[in-house]
């Protein structure tokens, strides 16, 4: 297993050592001492979510209060995703940037978002299957979006026309959630992760 991180601090991207023959192939999804080295501290699973989507299904951006958020480990178990992480944390040098990774069940890479990360997909194929682990359950109230197809944040989603949910459909542009004050804040991010080392 190769974890690196991505251009964005406090995400990584995990590529497996994938074992196979005749009879098909193993390999190591997730190490939770692995990640633990590589990210500074242990993920704490609370709950674990799939969701299946059409192709040109985009979903996000969602992330969730500091603290505590919710750090997520992100894998393709069918088909193909492009999983966009954004920064969303108020005060990071790379605050409203992102960056893209394939997901898919060839390479069989996942992502891990630390807390405080902005995170979305699209869908490349028909029944794209995501299969991710967060760190706290789900909280409805503490939950939020950007608008995915906001100009500001500019990201080029590979599809002609982007299948969003209502709730995405209705979420704030990055300039709204900043001024609204609902962006999560780098010192805050960086001191819970910090104590995470307990």
């Amino acid at each position: 297993m190769k974890i690196t991180p991505l251009s964005i601090e406090g995400a990584w991207e995990i590529l497996p050592q994938q074992f196979g023959d005749q009879r098909g192939l193993f390999l190591e999804w997730y190490r939770h001492d692995k990640l633990a080295e590589a990210v500074g501290h242990p993920l704490r699973l609370a709950q674990g979510n799939l969701s299946v989507s059409a192709k040109d299904v985009v979903r996000g951006i969602h992330f969730a209060d500091v603290p505590p958020s919710q750090a997520k480990y992100v894998s393709c178990v069918r088909g193909a995703v492009l999983d966009v992480i954004v920064d969303l944390r108020v005060g990071s040098e790379s605050f409203g940037a992102w960056e893209f990774v394939q997901l898919d069940d060839v390479d069989r890479r996942s992502v891990y978002l630390s807390e405080g990360l902005g995170h979305g997909f699209v869908a490349l194929t028909d029944d794209a299957t995501l299969h991710y682990c967060v760190s706290e359950t789900y909280n409805p109230s503490a939950e939020h979006g950007i608008h995915p197809l906001d100009p500001d944040l500019g990201i080029d989603w590979p599809a002609e026309v982007p299948i969003l949910s209502a709730k995405d459909e209705a979420a704030p542009s990055l300039e709204e959630a900043l001024k609204s004050d609902l962006l999560p804040r780098y010192a805050d991010c960086v001191a819970y992760t910090s104590s995470l080392n307990g």
